[in-house]
């Protein structure tokens, strides 16, 4: 077991450190980083467990961190630290382009995202009422002003058309704050499937040995693919909503909670070689 989660975390981490390393990133800022990770797991665990809140001693003794920089982390902790959330304008502007691409009636008869007015009579779609669908609670002008910035969207005259189908922010903080966000709830669905409780979706599909022209061929049929998987996902999940509120008005019900279904792509040579003599 030893040997196999090592070799599990080993495939997780090179990427990851591979890019710190281009980010300047030495090995004593990322132990730095793990040892306040550390703390915060070994507390979240006895938490989740219906432990009381775990002693100095025993966070010490469960990470191999000294008690002393265990209470300055815990410190830092309960200050907010490391709670560095995704930058509002970009959250707000991902969820409106997956609306304009998954919602039937701002597409067009081909299915394609329609160009938009700026602003229209109801029921008529608009930008204005495609911000007001997904609950932005910032003005449409915004919005708009933030996906033109990005270059997501073209403005002609009183006419939004989307030039590309997802949202992709040109700061390296929202890129980081997506990556974070998209890759911290794969790894939860990995670990809860590994935990053995109910399992959660999480597979892929794996070829190796194709020769280039096979790769290439599918390359734009797999985007597309994807994409299409998403934009389902999107209005199931939008009816499932509505259903939902219809039921239980607001103010009613249990907790709420949040889910994430991702889709991702990669490729790379069989013989890529590495630093440590492997490849695949």
């Amino acid at each position: 077991m030893y040997d196999a989660l090592k070799s599990a975390a080993l495939s997780i981490f090179r990427p990851f450190v591979r890019y710190l390393i281009t980010q300047g990133w030495t090995y004593g800022a990322l132990t730095e980083l793990l040892k306040f990770v550390y703390v915060g797991e070994v507390i979240a665990l006895d938490e989740r467990n219906g432990k009381p809140t775990p002693t100095d001693s025993r966070v010490s003794l469960l990470s191999g961190i000294h008690r002393k920089e265990v209470r300055r982390l815990r410190e830092e902790l309960l200050a907010g630290s490391g709670q560095i959330a995704l930058r509002h304008g970009a959250n707000m502007s991902a969820q409106v382009v997956a609306a304009w691409v998954a919602c039937e009636a701002y597409r067009d008869a081909q299915g394609e995202p329609r160009a938009l007015p700026l602003r229209a009579a109801e029921p008529a779609p608009s930008f204005e009422s495609l911000v007001r669908l997904v609950k932005a609670d910032m003005r449409p002008r915004t919005v708009l002003d933030e996906l033109l910035h990005a270059g997501v969207v073209e403005l002609h005259e009183d006419e939004v058309k989307l030039a590309r189908s997802g949202y992709v922010s040109d700061l390296p903080e929202d890129r980081l704050a997506f990556m974070g966000a998209h890759i911290g709830d794969h790894l939860r669905a990995t670990v809860h499937n590994l935990e053995g409780r109910a399992p959660y979706l999480e597979q892929s599909v794996y070829f190796d040995d194709l020769p280039p022209g096979a790769v290439d061929a599918v390359r734009d049929d797999l985007r597309q693919l994807g994409e299409q998987v998403l934009q389902e996902a999107y209005q199931r999940i939008a009816r499932a909503e509505q259903a939902g509120r219809a039921e239980r008005p607001e103010g009613q019900g249990g907790d709420k909670k949040r889910l994430r279904l991702g889709v991702y792509y990669y490729e790379e040579g069989t013989q890529s070689s590495r630093p440590d003599g492997e490849s695949q």
